[in-house]
């Protein structure tokens, strides 16, 4: 059993990763139903919290089918993320995360996410205000470094361990690299490996497939996995992973009526929780990955992002689910 606090989790816990427009409660709600053992929100700002901007305050909506759920904060100003995560916490969620990784221009250079790693100083005494405001376990994800000459997430790890966080997952990149060239678990497993480190350490970067998944716990011994961009329109991911890894057998990949049960389940979710017009629109950037890999899909995939009719939608998937049983 690993533990955040008092959170429990299964031992090799997967957690899904907060990735913006992505890990929204209906995409949430399809990797639970697959496995993920802890769910994250999209990452929110904390200026726009504390301000109650409504798209901010719209993303701390968690719902009970989702525990354990934590809601990850970005921002630069030390007293508006303590400010923001008092608002968050009234949500009640299960833990508060940090962002101190997200390399985009638009967090990075206003001197929040992976910004911080260039001031661990800054970076601790943020830490230690958040947690010194809420009661919620606080956890930190983060990167390596800024740059391959700033690679101090050992250094990170223990300072911040020393405030008070309960886990830290690390993405085996540096901020300079954004997604490029393969992530590196070297650091992630010293982190994992150093006598001071006491919390659990999760891995997080180009785990997408089990076989990935088996190499990165048995060669860096890391408390579990962090999922994201292999979970886009691949909830499946999750069983997969916990299968393989409970009996190094691979199961087989889901089934047409499996990708079909799954993406309708998503649109439904979306459409409830977004009203049908904004559902729909957001719903359109998952069709392409549900259906990775079919045959002659490319008309149908140009329909289904740019049709604006719940029920026309409806009427091809139930389409594609024929068809392609019949070429079968």
């Amino acid at each position: 059993m690993i533990c955040i606090g008092n959170i429990k989790l299964p031992d090799f816990p997967l957690l899904l990763a907060p990735m913006e427009d992505v890990s929204d409660p209906p995409f949430r709600h399809v990797c639970k139903q697959q496995g993920a053992d802890m769910l994250y929100t999209e990452f929110v700002s904390s200026e726009g919290l504390i301000r109650h901007a409504v798209k901010s305050m719209k993303k701390l909506d968690i719902f009970e089918n989702e525990r354990p759920v934590g809601v990850q904060l970005f921002g630069s100003d030390i007293d508006s993320m303590r400010e923001a995560a008092i608002v968050a916490e009234k949500v009640n969620p299960d833990l508060i995360d940090i962002n101190y990784g997200c390399p985009v221009k638009k967090v990075a250079c206003r001197g929040a996410g992976a910004a911080l790693l260039q001031d661990i100083p800054k970076m601790v005494s943020m830490t230690a205000e958040i947690v010194k405001s809420v009661s919620a376990p606080v956890t930190v994800k983060t990167r390596l470094g800024w740059d391959d000459s700033t690679l101090n997430v050992v250094e990170a790890a223990e300072r911040l361990q020393d405030i008070g966080i309960k886990a830290i997952t690390i993405h085996g990149r540096t901020r300079k690299q954004m997604y490029k060239g393969d992530a590196d678990w070297t650091l992630i497993g010293e982190v994992k490996n150093n006598p001071r480190i006491h919390i659990p350490v999760f891995g997080n970067g180009d785990v997408n497939s089990p076989a990935k998944a088996a190499e990165m716990k048995n060669r860096y011994g890391i408390d579990g996995i962090m999922l994201g961009r292999a979970a886009i329109g691949y909830p499946w991911i999750f069983r997969e992973i916990k299968h393989y890894l409970a009996t190094g057998q691979l199961l087989p990949p889901p089934t047409l009526n499996e990708r079909l049960d799954s993406c309708r389940t998503h649109l439904l979710k979306s459409i409830e929780w977004k009203g049908e017009k904004l559902g729909i629109l957001e719903m359109r950037r998952h069709y392409t990955s549900y259906f990775k890999g079919m045959e002659n899909f490319k008309e149908t995939r140009l329909k289904l992002v740019t049709t604006d009719s719940y029920a026309e939608i409806m009427a091809m998937l139930e389409n594609i689910g024929v068809r392609y049983a019949e070429a079968v």
